[in-house]
């Protein structure tokens, strides 16, 4: 374990105290980085000088002179990284202690030359947590359908990747690049590494991070673009299975339509279901759900199910890394 190279990369701008806190989680780690790269996108004084303020050997503090957005500032953080693996954080979440070492053990057990390593996550609401996945890719099991296709009414029992959990390859990472979008960067890579030879995905079945979610930060994946997600499907139809497809709109598109309050939408999205595949009951009955059930009534229902171990009751939290 002492000789594994991992380069952390960390994006970031306007979030001190976030990234702060992100960075103190990568410190704690029980498998220490090689080195820990923050890219600071674009112009940002506050941020620079937080950084500044921890003296650690292995921090990297990359300051751009213009904003490039978080995938390309990604791609500098690569580029500039000289681990044989690299671990993504988003500067708003946290690792758990163990997280690189407990995908680096994963990784040891893999035989192709590409792992692509996640692991369970818990996200983190004001009222709750919630732990998913609780699964891993069933074997041939496309990643598009791991992601979108459910078979219940619950988004926990869904698949998830979430770049935050995110480690692999640099040399993956040097062959297939984040792309510069309006939305879904993070999704666009996965699935165009996932078509490439010798990929493969190994989820830790076991929160390593905390994703904190639902908040009132700025975020670009969390705005209503839903026409930027649908004229992106559909430019990247061949990302997904016509199943996968179908899930895409009912299970995300949808919930951005309707967030935004845009009603005009629903028949448009209903018609989009049938233009890539055949939705089935479950597809409908979640696209039907999103537009007919308020979102508290939604969350009222998932309420219910709290013994079934996917959710846990609030609590008081402090954050583990205070004292780094």
């Amino acid at each position: 374990m002492d000789n594994v190279k991992i380069s952390v990369v960390i994006p970031t701008r306007s979030r001190p105290a976030l990234v702060i806190r992100a960075l103190k989680s990568v410190l704690a780690q029980t498998l220490k980085p090689l080195e820990i790269i923050v890219v600071i996108d674009g112009p940002d004084e506050a941020t620079l000088k937080a950084l500044k303020s921890i003296k650690n050997e292995k921090l990297k503090i990359m300051a751009l002179p213009e904003n490039l957005g978080k995938a390309d500032a990604r791609n500098v953080g690569i580029k500039a990284a000289s681990g044989e693996w690299i671990a993504f954080l988003d500067d708003d979440d946290e690792w758990l202690p163990e997280k690189l070492e407990k995908q680096i053990r994963a990784a040891d057990k893999l035989p192709c030359p590409f792992p692509i390593l996640a692991s369970s996550i818990i996200g983190r609401t004001p009222k709750m947590d919630m732990v998913w996945p609780n699964r891993r890719p069933r074997p041939g099991e496309p990643v598009s359908e791991y992601l979108f296709v459910r078979n219940s009414l619950f988004k926990q029992d869904a698949g998830l990747l979430l770049t935050t959990t995110l480690m692999t390859k640099k040399s993956l990472l040097d062959e297939i690049t984040f792309r510069n979008l309006k939305k879904h960067e993070d999704l666009d890579w996965i699935l165009r590494a996932a078509r490439l030879k010798g990929v493969c995905f190994e989820i830790v079945l076991e929160p390593l991070a905390v994703w904190y979610i639902e908040d009132q930060r700025a975020s670009a994946s969390r705005q209503y673009m839903w026409r930027h997600s649908l004229e992106w499907i559909r430019a990247n139809q061949g990302l997904f299975t016509p199943r996968a497809y179908v899930g895409f709109i009912a299970t995300s598109l949808a919930p951005q339509a309707l967030g935004q309050g845009q009603w005009q939408a629903f028949p448009a999205l209903f018609k989009e279901m049938f233009r890539y595949g055949a939705p089935r009951a479950m597809d409908l009955l979640l696209f039907m759900g999103m537009w007919l059930l308020p979102q508290h009534i939604r969350r009222a229902v998932r309420s219910l199910f709290k013994g079934r171990g996917i959710f846990k009751k609030s609590r008081k939290r402090e954050s583990w890394m205070e004292n780094v």
